[in-house]
């Protein structure tokens, strides 16, 4: 499938997706994306799908007194991205834990793949900075849409 660039965020079957343009801001001298960079990337991208699912951030952080934190984070580049390319971030949730939340994330450029993101988050409680369970709600958001992810992609395969 070729991903057309269409803004904000394009959508695809069981994958989120958000648009990305690269700014000089975002390079080195040679005007290859900085590599931490990818992870700001990343970054907006979970966000914006949390964001979808009606999860705020500032939310979960006034009225439950918790954030999600990255746990853990493994970074493969393939190819570098430059100055100007429109990026897709594909994000897919793929396991939700009671204090936890799994995710793959990828970075294209067109139908390559440049950098994918293993990534791990957990739900630390803001006042003790130990783990906590996830808001009900928002571990129910997050399974829901794993479950028609699922099915979707079941529907299209099958």
């Amino acid at each position: 499938m070729k991903v057309i660039w269409m803004g904000e965020r394009v959508e695809r079957t069981g994958v989120h997706q958000h648009a990305i343009r690269v700014y000089f801001e975002d390079t080195d001298a040679g005007h290859i994306v900085y590599y931490a960079n990818y992870l700001k990337f990343a970054e907006r991208a979970r966000t914006e799908l949390l964001r979808r699912l009606g999860v705020e951030s500032s939310v979960l952080m006034k009225e439950h007194g918790v954030a999600l934190a990255v746990k853990r984070c493994l970074v493969d580049y393939h190819k570098p991205a430059v100055l100007d390319d429109a990026l897709i971030v594909e994000t897919e949730v793929f396991r939700v834990g009671g204090a936890s939340l799994d995710l793959l994330q990828t970075v294209v450029r067109d139908e390559e793949l440049l950098v994918s993101v293993n990534i791990k988050l957990g739900c630390l409680d803001l006042t003790s900075g130990k783990p906590k369970a996830m808001p009900r709600d928002v571990r129910a958001r997050l399974n829901n849409y794993c479950d028609e992810a699922q099915n979707l992609t079941g529907e299209a395969e099958g």
